[in-house]
């Protein structure tokens, strides 16, 4: 096998320890709850994983579409899913993050069923909804789709926008509810946003109690402007994305290669390995990383495990080794997001997620290749 398709393998140790070999301990994609370094579990909060992912990642490319929002999370978006759809409960969710089946709502033809008493004709020729004379609210956040049409964004970058994937859905409900310019950590402008989602106070009230509920579980860091935004929000769009052995690259998730030390085969699986998702996360800020993780940490300036966590920036680099004043020993590398937490592709038959940076035992220090 050529080096550069061995993926985080680690070149020492006779080539049998990997990485995101090492256990993680919180098993749900999360956020970090403030200083305490624990990750919000996804099955505690009674949201699926991939959904809790699509909540985060919308929540983090808000400001791309609307610079000047404020306050934007993804307990504020779970809160308003948990609503519409129970966050998409007895569905399928993708790894991508397309949902079957599709999320349809009553026919709003004005008949009273399912509450609605206003018939609205179809816009969409049926493309969402799946009826071409009258409208349904389509996906896990209810959309119109001619609302969908205004706000409609590419949450995941597969260059396909639909109501029916919940990173597009999320990212969209987020830019909806930001409006030209909102700080949603304002209670009064955060009721104002709900109410303009639905015009009634006791669906404001019901969506603030999900929301007020989710806020003591935690939250994520703002993501920083510059670069180390660009390369936090590439890598937070891939939340969800299997882990591959060997697999990923600058250019996105590839199959990879035989064998891990606990057998998976990555030439089945399309996803990441940890290497592999940092190399694209950096990619798209026009930063070329070597392959593995151990070459990783030669790029830009090495933060040495000597200098703790609190020497870490959002966007650097995150190393775990078996001797952490050894490069070569460097067998798993994450992207550091701030507040103690990190984005990762863990190991095999895991996703690509946050998890607390003192989840594996042998932190190595950091690079800062920005």
């Amino acid at each position: 096998m050529r080096k550069t398709r061995l993926g985080c393998l680690l070149m020492v140790l006779l080539a049998l320890a990997a990485c995101c070999t090492a256990p993680v301990l919180i098993s749900a994609a999360a956020g970090q709850s403030g200083s305490q370094g624990g990750a919000v579990d996804a099955q505690a909060a009674g949201i699926p994983e991939r959904m809790l992912a699509a909540y985060i990642t919308g929540a983090s490319q808000v400001t791309t579409y609307v610079p000047t929002c404020t306050g934007m999370r993804w307990q504020i978006l779970a809160g308003i899913a948990r609503v519409e759809s129970d966050h998409a409960t007895g569905h399928q969710i993708a790894a991508n993050g397309d949902i079957t089946p599709p999320i349809t709502g009553p026919r709003l033809d004005g008949s009273g069923a399912g509450g609605n008493t206003s018939a609205i004709a179809d816009t969409d020729g049926g493309l969402w909804d799946g009826d071409s004379t009258y409208e349904r609210a389509v996906g896990p956040f209810q959309f119109l789709p001619e609302t969908f049409r205004s706000y409609g964004k590419d949450g995941n970058g597969d260059g396909i926008i639909s109501p029916h994937n919940a990173d597009d859905a999320a990212t969209s409900a987020a830019v909806y509810l930001c409006g030209k310019s909102r700080n949603l950590n304002e209670r009064e402008e955060l009721r104002a946003a709900i109410f303009v989602y639905n015009h009634s106070q006791a669906y404001v009230d019901d969506v603030l109690s999900g929301i007020d509920r989710y806020d003591t579980m935690g939250s994520t860091p703002a993501a920083p402007t510059g670069n180390a935004g660009v390369v936090i929000e590439a890598a937070l769009a891939q939340q969800g994305i299997p882990y591959s052995w060997g697999g990923g690259g600058p250019s996105g998730p590839t199959t990879g290669i035989c064998c891990s030390p606990g057998g998976q085969d990555g030439r089945t699986v399309l996803g990441f390995d940890c290497s592999g998702l940092t190399q694209y996360a950096y990619a798209k800020a026009g930063i070329n990383l070597p392959r593995t993780a151990a070459e990783q940490a030669g790029s830009g300036q090495r933060i040495p495990a000597s200098a703790g966590y609190g020497a870490l920036q959002p966007g650097d680099l995150i190393f775990y080794g078996y001797d952490p004043t050894s490069d070569s020993t460097i067998h798993h590398v994450g992207i550091y997001l701030g507040d103690g937490q990190m984005i990762n592709a863990p190991r095999p038959g895991k996703v690509v997620r946050i998890d607390p940076v003192d989840a594996m035992p042998d932190y190595a220090g950091g690079a800062r290749p920005l």
